[in-house]
């Protein structure tokens, strides 16, 4: 079995550690340098941002080890702000109380298929968390108090 930390490195302007290749590059945009940060095995950076310059204000301040380990913690930071993100974007929910004041909860999925781009909508009793209804709908359904209490009633969504 070959040692993890055996494709390490720790150079002053690449470092490859815990799964993450930092690269201090040119910053196009500037006389600049940035740093790109890549979680290994992906062909794009999930980080690009400035670095500072050295002491001759011409080449890039060195990696180092403490510098390393806060740019894992922010890239890990930006990518799980992006991953909840996304997620809120696919899931809604809506609750309200129907005649009997039983608390519906009804959850709007997307599933943003290329080929099959739909929605499933569920209805819920938020006491006994059982399904009352479910169905598929357009990926463009609007959830709102009226499609909620209509989708409950009569199970068009």
């Amino acid at each position: 079995m070959q040692d993890a930390t055996a494709d390490d490195i720790s150079d002053p302007r690449l470092w490859k550690k815990d799964g993450w290749i930092a690269r201090v590059i040119k910053n196009e945009d500037d006389d600049g340098w940035a740093i790109e940060m890549i979680r290994r095995g992906d062909s794009e950076p999930a980080l690009v941002t400035p670095w500072t310059m050295g002491r001759d204000k011409k080449n890039p301040k060195p990696l180092d080890h403490a510098s390393f380990h806060t740019l894992v913690k922010t890239v890990t930071e930006v990518l799980r702000r992006h991953e909840h993100a996304a997620r809120a974007q696919l899931h809604r929910t809506f609750s309200y109380a129907d005649g009997d004041g039983r608390r519906i909860r009804i959850d709007l999925d997307i599933v943003p298929d290329d080929d099959d781009p739909h929605a499933i909508v569920g209805a819920f009793d938020e006491r006994t968390n059982e399904l009352i209804r479910s169905g598929r709908t357009s990926p463009t359904f609007k959830l709102t108090a009226t499609t909620a209490q209509r989708f409950v009633r009569t199970g068009e969504a």
